[in-house]
C-alpha cells in the first residue's frame, strides 16, 4: 500500500460555541435558552454508565468550568469532550472552560487545520450540548422552546459550522425534534432541501422513554428519510445510557463493551421490518467498531430461518437480515484490527472510517498510521473505499469528497 488516500471520517464531534442559542433564538427566549455560565465543580462522577454532574454556587470551593444551562438542566464541559493534544494520563473525568480545551473543538478555521495535521479531508459532525441525538431538546418541558432550540442547532450546523468558511469540508448532520415524529420529518426535509443528507437519530428510542422501531410510530420520520436520502447515524450513546454490567461498575467496563448498544440496536432494526417499508432507508453506526458484526449477522440469519414463526417476524421481515444489512447498514471504526480481518463477513461497502475528534478515544494525530497499521493486508481499492469511497456515496458528497452545499 503506497499511501492512504485523504480520510472522509463520519464520526468526529463539534464542541457548540456559546453563541449558538443566544444568537438564533428569538429574543423573548435568549435568557432561558441554552447558554453558559462559569462556575465551580461540586460534584462530578461517571459510574455505573451513569454521568452526574453538580455545579457548585459563586464562591464555592472547586474548579470552576464552563457549565451550560437550560431549564433544570446543568452540564459542565469536560475534558472527555475535547481530549486531543493531552497525555492519556492527562485525561480525567474533570470539567474545563472553553480556555482550557483545543481551539480546534469550536473553532472552524483551527478544525480544519487539525484535520489537515491528520491527513483528513472531510468530517462529519456529532452534537456536544444538545448530546448525540438532540435529546437534551427532547427532555425540556418547554416544547415551543426546544424546538426552535432544534431549528437554531440545524441552521448554526449548515450556515456557521459548515458555512463558507469550512470550504465544503465540514459535512452537516442535524438533529430533530424526537418528540414529535410528523415534526422529525418536517425538520429532516427542511434541511435536505439545503443539502443536509445525515441526522442523528438514538440507537435504543425506549431509552428515552420513546416508541421503539418495532412500532409504526416514527414512520413520518422514517419515510422522509428514506424520500430525500437522508442517512439515520446513530452514535454510542445516543439513548442516554452507555452499556455497563452493575451500578458500581468503573468507565473502564462500560468503555470495553460500548459496541453493545449497537449490537442491540441492529438486531431491533433487523427485526423491524422497516427495511421492507422503506427500501431507500440507510443507517449507519458512529463509534460503535465493527467486529462484533459477523456473528451478529449469522445468528440473525439463524434466528430468521428457523424461529421467524413463533418469533413475531413473519410477514414483515422478508429477507434474510445478512441482505437487509448488506443494502441498509454501514458499521463505522477508527481502531478495530479484527474487524477488518473479517471484512469478508461484513461487506466492503458497508463500512467507513472515522477519527473521534476531539475526544478521548480519537487517534488523532495518528488516524493515517492507525489505518496504514491496520490496512496494510487489504488492496488500495478497498482502502479506498473505507476511507473515503463509501462515505462520498453514503453521504451524496462531490466526487472530490467535499460537501457541495456548503463549498458552492
Amino acid at each position: 500500500m503506497e499511501s492512504i488516500p485523504r480520510i472522509i471520517s463520519v464520526d468526529d464531534h463539534t464542541v457548540e460555541p456559546p453563541h449558538v442559542w443566544s444568537e438564533r433564538l428569538p429574543a423573548k427566549f435568549r435568557d432561558v435558552g441554552p447558554r453558559i455560565v462559569r462556575a465551580p465543580v461540586k460534584e462530578l462522577t461517571f459510574v455505573g454508565g451513569r454521568f452526574a454532574p453538580v455545579m457548585g454556587a459563586p464562591g464555592d470551593p472547586g474548579p470552576e468550568a464552563d457549565w451550560w444551562i437550560y431549564e433544570d438542566l446543568h452540564r459542565p464541559l469536560t475534558r472527555l469532550d475535547t481530549a486531543v493534544g493531552y497525555s492519556r494520563d492527562e485525561v480525567r473525568l474533570e470539567g474545563i472552560t472553553y480556555e482550557q480545551m483545543r481551539p480546534g473543538s469550536f473553532s472552524v478555521p483551527e478544525r480544519l487545520a487539525d484535520m489537515d495535521r491528520n491527513h483528513v479531508q472531510s468530517a462529519l459532525c456529532f452534537p456536544t450540548f444538545p448530546r448525540f441525538c438532540g435529546q437534551t431538546f427532547t427532555e425540556a418541558s418547554d416544547r415551543e422552546l426546544a424546538l426552535l432550540g432544534v431549528r437554531a442547532y440545524n441552521d448554526w450546523m449548515v450556515e456557521e459550522w459548515c458555512g463558507p468558511e469550512a470550504h465544503g469540508r465540514l459535512i452537516p448532520l442535524g438533529i430533530v425534534p424526537l418528540w414529535d415524529a410528523e415534526l422529525a420529518a418536517a425538520e429532516v426535509r427542511r434541511n435536505a432541501g439545503r443539502g443536509v443528507r445525515a441526522v442523528c437519530f438514538s440507537e435504543i428510542p425506549p431509552h428515552l422513554g420513546l416508541p421503539s422501531v418495532h412500532t409504526d410510530a416514527w414512520d413520518p420520520f422514517l419515510r422522509a428519510c428514506a424520500e430525500t436520502r437522508t442517512v439515520i447515524a446513530m452514535h454510542i450513546g445516543s439513548s442516554s445510557r452507555m452499556p455497563s454490567t452493575s451500578a458500581d461498575a468503573p468507565p473502564a467496563v462500560g468503555s470495553v463493551i460500548t459496541f453493545a448498544n449497537c449490537c442491540f440496536s441492529l438486531a431491533d432494526w433487523l427485526m423491524s421490518g422497516a427495511f421492507d417499508r422503506f427500501p431507500d432507508l440507510r443507517i449507519m453506526y458512529a463509534e460503535g467498531q465493527i467486529g462484533w458484526i459477523p456473528y451478529t449477522l449469522e445468528r440473525a440469519d439463524v434466528v430468521w430461518e428457523q424461529n421467524r414463526g413463533w418469533g413475531g417476524v413473519a410477514g414483515k421481515v422478508l429477507r434474510p437480515p445478512s441482505e437487509l444489512f448488506a443494502e441498509h447498514v454501514h458499521g463505522c471504526f477508527f481502531d478495530d484490527a479484527f474487524g477488518l480481518r473479517s471484512l469478508d463477513a461484513i461487506g466492503v461497502g458497508n463500512v467507513l472510517y472515522e477519527t473521534d475528534y476531539p475526544h478521548s478515544d480519537s487517534t488523532w494525530p495518528r488516524s493515517k498510521e492507525v489505518a496504514e497499521e491496520q490496512m496494510g493486508h487489504l488492496a488500495p481499492e478497498v482502502v479506498e473505499r473505507i476511507v473515503r469511497g463509501n462515505a462520498i456515496e453514503l453521504l451524496g458528497l462531490t466526487e472530490e469528497g467535499l460537501w457541495a452545499h456548503a463549498a458552492g
